[in-house]
């Protein structure tokens, strides 16, 4: 692992955006980021192979690519931005390790990934003793940042969320009561919050930037924390059994959809093996449906459709069951490492308040508005939350 450069500067600003983003890169605005949030896994993959072969050392080179369950630690009010100099910020390029004493010798107690963060208690000579999800243990001072460096760079690694806790909650155009409504947002969503005023937060939308009043939404800052060896033992089969589940869920559903006569013979569905080619069949059954409605809390992908809605049912065409709601979409499946780059069709990709389907070449298929109603967009029009693999 080699420590890198903060880039303050740019952290600096992102300040000023009021915890607007979580990204892995130091750009805020960049829509090619993936960013962790409300429970959901960190954009990265795992090789077990290399992670053993790296276990018993602090290896400064190798690029091991994982992936997270993006655990938090939350404040409740900005108010709280003090405390976070009381944070530790892993700046390394893949992880350091968290050890059971200060020294090399300590056993590896879990790890802690690059922008992830965990609490200050107390420094060993070169070590810092940390809390940061269920691990508590010792990392090497030189690979994290603490104090007024973390206080910084907390606003850019850190996300401030707000959690619907109204029925319908309206986003108006302007912080205040009598401005128009612009957009509507259901139960449990969660929106990124772009800044803060008296009483009103602004927020992401896929109808643009909009304002909630602070009445009905529940704000946090959330941050990555680390991941214990048992935990990602644990995280490892479970994705792996999901893959598994929605397999054998296509299959059945290709199965079903057969011909009768065909299913006497007990036909064997597969896909040569390669999940790519499920994502592709969702991606190209879902096109199909391009100009049919919007229809807000919808799921006909015929008569009218929300965005999860649409994600919903194109799944369930595949046998696949996922939640009618963008927030949950983001703990589907697995992580998918890498941004856009690394995408395969049928990757759910989730926005703030807002959820599609990729269909390659940098585009994504989507219920988007009631005004555009089912279309085909560029992938990155605006910033990325998660991207999600179902099989």
């Amino acid at each position: 692992m080699v420590s890198r450069s903060l880039r303050l500067t740019a952290c600096a600003l992102a300040a000023v955006m009021a915890f607007s983003n979580v990204s892995i890169t130091a750009d805020a605005s960049s829509a090619g980021s993936v960013l962790p949030s409300g429970g959901v896994g960190l954009s990265l993959t795992n090789n077990a192979t290399a992670l053993n072969n790296i276990a018993g050392t602090e290896n400064k080179n190798v690029r091991v690519t994982k992936t997270v369950v993006a655990k938090t630690v939350s404040t409740g009010d900005v108010s709280e931005e003090e405390n976070f100099k009381n944070l530790v910020i892993a700046q390394v390029n893949d992880y350091v390790n968290i050890r059971s004493k200060p020294g090399e010798d300590g056993e590896i107690l879990g790890k802690l990934y690059d922008d992830s963060v965990g609490e200050n208690k107390g420094v060993v000579n070169d070590w810092i003793k940390i809390k940061s999800g269920t691990v508590t243990g010792y990392v090497k001072a030189e690979f994290v940042v603490t104090g007024e460096e973390a206080k910084t760079l907390a606003k850019e690694v850190g996300t401030r969320l707000a959690k619907v806790t109204t029925t319908t909650l309206f986003v108006r155009q302007e912080p205040s009561t009598e401005a128009s409504i612009i957009s509507m947002v259901p139960i449990d969503e969660e929106l990124v919050v772009m800044d803060e005023v008296d009483g009103w937060a602004q927020v992401d939308t896929q109808e643009g930037l909009g304002w909630v009043s602070k009445d009905y939404v529940k704000l946090r800052t959330e941050f990555v924390e680390a991941e214990s060896k048992e935990e990602e033992e644990a995280r490892l089969a479970k994705e792996a059994a999901e893959r598994r589940r929605a397999r054998e869920a296509a299959a059945a559903a290709a199965a079903a959809a057969a011909p009768a006569a065909t299913q006497t013979q007990a036909p064997v569905v597969t896909y040569s093996g390669e999940a790519s080619e499920m994502g592709a069949a969702v991606a190209e059954y879902a096109l199909q449906f391009v100009g049919n409605p919007y229809v807000y809390g919808g799921s006909s992908l015929t008569n009218g459709t929300d965005c999860s809605g649409f994600v919903m049912s194109v799944y369930a065409n595949f046998g696949v069951s996922l939640p009618h709601s963008s927030a949950a979409d983001r703990s589907q499946g697995y992580a998918v490492e890498g941004g856009l780059e690394n995408a395969q069709p049928g990757d759910l990709i989730c926005y703030s308040g807002h959820v599609a389907l990729y269909i390659g070449n940098g585009q994504i298929v989507h219920a988007s508005t009631s005004k555009t109603g089912i279309i085909v967009s560029d992938a990155g029009y605006k910033r990325i939350l998660a991207i999600r693999r179902i099989f």
